[in-house]
């Protein structure tokens, strides 16, 4: 192969990109989670845990106070978190259902020092965002309230409660968890993603638009053609991955080993790329070679996962600065294998090329 036949396809994969709608849309979105990645956080958290969103709320909520008086009317006023209403219960679940409020707490007239236990009732709005914030501000003022009446009725207890020294949760847990286990890993592998399934486009592409002939005519060859494809897939990886971790770190997002990183980034990416473009080379067509590809990529990604040192857990560990040796490990066997898939896909282009230039 010579090298100024590589730089000539992948120049011209370059100059395509340009003009390739689906792969610009991609790095835009990348783009703009890079440039929010704070806002984002916020937002993205909210989904799998409501609740953290009450550390940024400051808003006070209305609530409706209905039923017997209590201490606990005056630890909810106490609160800085509410106003509070006193009203029927019959009008505040109205005033609720028309979202003037954002909870009815009904209080019984059980008696503090009385032998049944005080079974409070609260309405919410059902699967409401808003509610899940006010139960978590609630559940406070519910502690302290629950506090007096375990003070009240204290000589009945019969056995002494053991104790419960929990250390309270570091803050920033929220923070943490989506920026290095989720927008790093998924802002720097998601160009590998798109690079894998951009050079099934680029090989089948020569067969639907019949320029393959064309190709082979010149100096260059099918193996050639097919490494200068996959070259220009290769360079685009840690280009993106470059600029996103750069504006993550804009953003204020400590990152260490930046280089390791896109060296690891490389290299998986080497792998997915080189098996896409082995299943292009097979299927040749775009559909069916992407359907393939697809499946295979689930498989392989669930396969990598299982593992302990998977690409996804060292990345994380490199940008935090806890990888130890084990990076060098995987590093080596990711190479071995770019090596073992180049060689076969060399084989597998020579092969197609010489059955396209006798055919």
């Amino acid at each position: 192969m010579k090298a100024k036949n590589l730089s000539i396809i992948a120049k011209k994969e370059f100059r395509g990109l340009i003009s390739e709608r689906t792969i610009l849309l991609a790095i835009l979105l990348q783009l703009f989670i890079a440039l929010f990645s704070s806002f984002l956080m916020v937002g993205l958290t909210s989904m799998y845990d409501p609740s953290s969103l009450s550390k940024y709320s400051r808003f006070k909520y209305n609530i409706a106070y209905a039923g017997n008086d209590s201490a606990l009317y005056g630890y909810l006023e106490d609160s800085g978190d509410f106003r509070v209403y006193r009203m029927d219960l019959s009008t505040g679940v109205a005033a609720l259902e028309q979202r003037k409020l954002s909870a009815v707490v009904y209080v019984p007239d059980t008696a503090p020092d009385s032998a049944d236990p005080v079974k409070i009732t609260m309405y919410t709005l059902t699967n409401d965002l808003q509610s899940a914030i006010v139960d978590v501000k609630l559940k406070d003022v519910y502690l302290k309230y629950e506090t007096d009446l375990r003070a009240i009725r204290a000589d009945r207890i019969t056995e002494k409660p053991v104790p419960l020294a929990i250390p309270k949760a570091a803050g920033g847990g929220d923070f943490y968890e989506f920026v290095y286990g989720l927008l790093i890993p998924l802002l720097v592998f998601m160009p590998a993603i798109i690079a894998s399934a951009l050079i099934i486009d680029l090989i089948t592409e020569e067969y639907q638009h019949d320029t393959l002939e064309t190709l082979i005519s010149t100096p260059v060859t099918f193996t050639e053609m097919v490494w200068g494809k996959v070259l220009a897939c290769e360079v685009l990886v840690p280009v993106q991955a470059g600029v996103w971790i750069a504006l993550l770190m804009i953003n204020g997002i400590a990152i260490q080993n930046a280089g390791l990183i896109l060296v690891q980034v490389s290299v998986t990416s080497f792998i997915l790329i080189l098996l896409g473009a082995l299943v292009a080379l097979h299927y040749r067509e775009r559909t069916a070679a992407q359907f393939i590809f697809s499946t295979a990529l689930v498989v392989v990604m669930l396969f990598a996962l299982a593992l302990p040192d998977n690409p996804l857990n060292l990345l994380t560990r490199l940008a935090v600065g806890t990888a130890g040796m084990e990076q060098w490990i995987v590093l080596g066997v990711t190479v071995a294998i770019i090596i073992g898939l180049g060689l076969l896909m060399h084989v597998y282009a020579e092969k197609v090329g010489r059955t396209h230039q006798s055919g």
